[in-house]
């Protein structure tokens, strides 16, 4: 009956607690000289983690003001092209009214006012833009359209002007209308009454995109269309001069609401340039601390090449020695 005394039993313990270390080594190394980055940072770090975890909270901080960089930069971008759109609009629709000859006759007039219509549906439906799901100019309430629908807007208007014969008589009535507790409110501006939150690009920096729906520059712009696109109808039965009247104060009007809308855009152009500089800022910021963080935790490649080489011999020393105790014999001891 054969037998394996203690001592064996220890070196066979030894030897593979031995081997299972010098892998775990190997695989470590390996690990570091692929990755680049250390596995034991704590130790790397002689266990002072604090700016480390400075860094880190930093890139964290940094990539949320970088994704609202980001999401500001879309939402004011594509309310600059929206703005840029009703701007060509309303001026295309005025520059034709004020061209229009005094002997245009009835047909031109008319194919104007119904040019007023359509201007208002590009203006509802711009002004109810969304981006991400997200209405661009309903305030707080980005969940709904700014405005109701030309449809509505036109019929309000119209039994609103129900009655009235003269040019003065209809300006008082929009003028009204447009203005604050009028019928715009009530009707036309169905977004939020607060301005939608801001974008924050830093600390204590933060970017406001007030613009909605209800701004005194798109209700100036939807009066002068409202006031083209009614001059001629049948509905209110004005006469022929005050349609005419109608349709040229139409006219005159859109210049102040295409002076408005410049001045509008200038302002969200100054906006969009600060939310460009946050954002170049953001990136620098974030390659400086990704470096940062790459010199405290990065392993130092030769130096990790060199300990693999070691530990490579090492674990082929053991599996050479393992080898030859497991051919001792007494037999062979006592040759």
């Amino acid at each position: 009956m054969s037998s394996i005394s203690l001592g064996d039993m220890a070196q066979s313990v030894y030897l593979r607690r031995q081997n299972t270390e010098l892998k775990t080594e190997m695989s470590r190394l390996t690990s570091e000289l692929s990755s680049g980055q250390v596995q034991d940072v704590i130790k790397h770090l002689g266990g002072d983690l604090n700016y480390l975890t400075d860094v880190e909270r930093s890139l964290h901080l940094n990539s949320v003001f970088a994704a609202s960089a980001t999401e500001a930069v879309g939402f004011s971008g594509a309310m600059q092209a929206s703005l840029e759109k009703v701007q060509h609009s309303i001026s295309d629709l005025g520059g034709n009214i004020l061209s229009l000859g005094a002997n245009s006759g009835e047909y031109a007039a008319s194919h104007l006012s119904e040019k007023g219509r359509n201007v208002i549906e590009g203006l509802v439906a711009t002004l109810n833009t969304s981006v991400a799901g997200r209405a661009l100019f309903s305030g707080s309430a980005t969940d709904s359209a700014a405005l109701a629908s030309a449809d509505d807007i036109l019929a309000d208007l119209r039994s609103a002007l129900a009655g009235q014969t003269t040019l003065a008589g209809v300006e008082a009535v929009m003028d009204g209308w447009f203005g604050a507790s009028g019928g715009f409110e009530a009707v036309g501006y169905t977004g939020g009454l607060s301005d939608m939150s801001a974008f924050h690009l830093g600390d204590g920096e933060r970017i406001d995109l007030k613009i909605k729906g209800d701004d005194e520059v798109f209700r100036a712009t939807l009066k002068s269309a409202a006031m083209a696109a009614l001059s001629y109808d049948p509905a209110l039965a004005l006469s022929n001069g005050t349609r005419v009247e109608m349709l040229g104060r139409a006219g005159e009007l859109s210049l102040g609401a295409v002076d408005s809308l410049t001045t509008a855009r200038a302002t969200l152009g100054y906006a969009e340039a600060r939310i460009e500089e946050a954002s170049v800022r953001l990136t620098a910021q974030n390659t400086s601390l990704e470096i940062a963080r790459s010199e405290l935790i990065s392993a130092d490649p030769y130096d990790t090449i060199v300990k693999l080489e070691e530990t490579q011999f090492r674990l082929e020393s053991l599996y050479t020695a393992t080898v030859k105790l497991s051919q001792l014999s007494l037999v062979g001891f006592l040759r």
